[in-house]
């Protein structure tokens, strides 16, 4: 089995996203067959989604990992609830973690979570620096654990 994990921007753009999902398609396609593949997502709105969405579409199987007990009900926004339920459903696997609320150490346990079983880290970054817990910081965790990271940032993208 390849497991690839994903981390990447929340706020990108429609375009961004459409051409986002392309490259990783191409991606996931070269990485195997995807009967052996299995992608890692935290299913949040932008590139989460993208990332799953991809790999459900290839055959491949979803791993979803919630950071907390209630992320549904506390996080989730309207205009991204029925992506997310979609995603949910399709998912082979669901880790909740053992939070009762969404937060920074929710957020930095799902991502431990996240790059710990992931063979590789597909990460939907622009390259600026972020706050704690965010792309950039996925990125470098990542990459102090040694877990390869492809960058995905297609000529043209933008955050919304």
């Amino acid at each position: 089995m390849t497991r690839i994990g994903v981390t990447g921007h929340m706020n990108i753009t429609a375009d961004t996203a459409a051409m986002v999902y392309d490259e990783i398609t191409r991606m996931l396609s070269a990485a195997g067959p995807s009967n052996e593949l299995v992608g890692i997502s935290c299913i949040a709105r932008g590139a989460d989604s993208v990332f799953a969405q991809a790999v459900l579409d290839i055959g491949g199987r979803l791993e979803v990992v919630l950071p907390c007990r209630n992320y549904r009900e506390r996080k989730v926004k309207q205009d991204h609830a029925e992506q997310f339920d979609a995603l949910l459903d399709r998912a082979d696997v669901v880790n909740v973690l053992d939070f009762d609320v969404a937060g920074p150490e929710a957020y930095e346990a799902a991502n431990e979570t996240l790059v710990g079983s992931s063979d590789r880290l597909i990460a939907v970054w622009d390259g600026k620096p972020s706050e704690q817990g965010g792309t950039g910081t996925v990125v470098e965790f990542a990459r102090g654990k040694g877990v390869p990271v492809d960058i995905v940032w297609p000529t043209g993208s933008s955050r919304a």
